[in-house]
This record gives structure tokens, sequence and C-alpha cells, in this order.
């Protein structure tokens, strides 16, 4: 009776303490393995969803895959791990009727001081459903009357990340942005201004202009960026220096720059072996 009666307390608790750390050890090992799982899921799903729509070409589906495998994967994962905890705490015996109902009041407090964090979800839930941007896309925002651009590095439902050329790594909150222009989605238009001397023969302008947008859309290296070739569209005005034409092409998105850099550096030498003379060069003395 005594040898019943004499019962080693410290050795129960070790016992129930470690299995209480085997229960929380098993539970984080298996909430990572069912992470990986739903992640390489999502990714399966993103992409059968994405193939079965229509775009304009891969690079649009290739941007909306990225967005959608990169936003569903985040908060998927924070589902997972706030049920883990859950169950963790519950695992350490904690009562969780207790917890959330001071959760419940904490986030009462919190909520007021919050409003800007419930905004940028809003504002986010929106890009989302618009479609307005995507991973990948070139966009300018105004964020209190100060304009931040670059590609599109990352974005949550939270916040976009902008990578502009200098480098620099921009984090916006999605509620901030009062304007937002996508400067390439689907396409891009590589809008030229050229000016020419008061001497030059329009027609062979336009011809010299029209020639060179042709043989860059047949090119190899270029015949792929560019949808439409850039041509002469009017005379654009007068100007004191000389004569301002414009022409025109339609582009792969983000690849504007590019071809309208390429453009100007085939445009002078064939302007040189015409004689054609730029406004301001000294032509006309």
């Amino acid at each position: 009776m005594e040898q019943l009666l004499s019962i080693d307390w410290g050795e129960i608790h070790d016992i129930i303490t470690k299995n209480m750390f085997v229960q929380v050890l098993l539970t984080i090992i298996f909430t990572l393995i069912l992470q990986i799982i739903v992640q390489h899921t999502v990714g399966l799903f993103v992409r059968r969803v994405v193939r079965g729509h229509r775009y304009a070409n891969k690079v649009e589906e290739h941007k909306q895959e990225q967005t959608l495998r990169g936003i569903l994967r985040t908060s998927v994962g924070v589902i997972i791990w706030v049920l883990a905890i859950l169950v963790i705490l519950t695992q350490l015996g904690f009562q969780l009727s207790t917890l959330l109902t001071s959760a419940g009041l904490i986030g009462v407090v919190v909520g007021f001081g919050a409003q800007s964090v419930i905004k940028d979800f809003v504002a986010g839930l929106f890009v989302l459903g618009e479609n307005q941007y995507r991973v990948g896309d070139v966009v300018e925002m105004q964020v209190a009357g100060i304009n931040f651009s670059g590609t599109v590095e990352d974005l949550t439902v939270r916040i976009t990340r902008l990578r502009d050329l200098d480098g620099n790594l921009h984090v916006i909150g999605n509620g901030a942005a009062q304007a937002v222009t996508n400067l390439s989605y689907k396409y891009a238009n590589v809008n030229i201004d050229i000016d020419i001397a008061y001497t030059s023969d329009i027609d062979e302008v336009e011809a010299v202009v029209n020639e060179v947008g042709q043989k860059m859309a047949k090119s190899d290296t270029w015949s792929r960026s560019i949808f439409e070739p850039i041509q002469f569209l009017r005379v654009d005005g007068f100007e004191d220096s000389g004569i301002r034409i414009k022409s025109l092409g339609r582009v792969e998105p983000a690849e504007q720059w590019a071809v309208a850099g390429e453009f100007r550096r085939r445009l002078k030498k064939e302007f040189d072996k015409h004689s054609i003379i730029f406004a301001g060069a000294g032509s006309e003395e």
C-alpha cells in the first residue's frame, strides 16, 4: 500500500512534458509537410486555371501565373500555420476559449489602429480582382504626390514591391497608391518624335522611316518583340529649329524602350545615307 502511494510525481511530470514535446514536434513536422504538398498543389491548380484562359501572348500568361501562384501560396501558408499554432497551444494546455475571448478584445482595440492595413488589404483585393497589374509588369505609382516607377517584383494582398532602374526596391502599401499607370499591359506603343531640318524632303523621310520599321520588324532579333512595325504617322508640328514628325509602332509589353533605342540607331544610319539632316544640326546656314 505504501509503495502504491509513493508516486514519483516528478517522473510523471517528465513523462507528460516529454509527451507534449513529442506532440508539438510532430505537429510542426506535419505542418511543414502539409505546406509543401499544398503549395505544390496550388502551383498545379494555378497553372491549369491560367492555361485554361486565352491570353494575348505567353508573356501575359506567365505574369498572371506568377502573380496568382505567389498570392495563393502566401495566403494558404498563413492559414495553415495559424491553425498549427492553435493546435500547438492546445497541446501545451492552453484554453482556446479564453485565448479567443482575449484575442477578440485585443482585436477591437488594435482594429482602430490598423485602418491603414485594412485599407491596403481591400485595395489589394481590387488590384487582384481587376487585374490592374501583375508580377513582371512595369508600372508608375503616385504616392503622396511622389511618383515611383519600376518593375513589379512581388505582389501580395497588402503590399507591392517595385524595383526601379537604379536597383532600388520600393515597398508600397496597396492602399497608398493614388494613381497607377501600367506601362506593359497586353501591349505597348513605341511613340517617337523626330525633328528634321526644313530642307528635308518629307516624302523621302516618310519612306526611310517606314523602310527602317519594316526591316526591323522582319529581323530575327526583333521580330518576336514587334507586333506592328514602326511607321511614319504624321507631321506633328513646325518648330523653330525644324519639322517635327511622329512615328508609331506596337510592341511586346516592356519592350518599347529597347525597340525604340534600336530604331533610333538604325534611323540615324539611314538618314546619314540619304543625307537627311536632323533639326539643329547646322544644315540651314
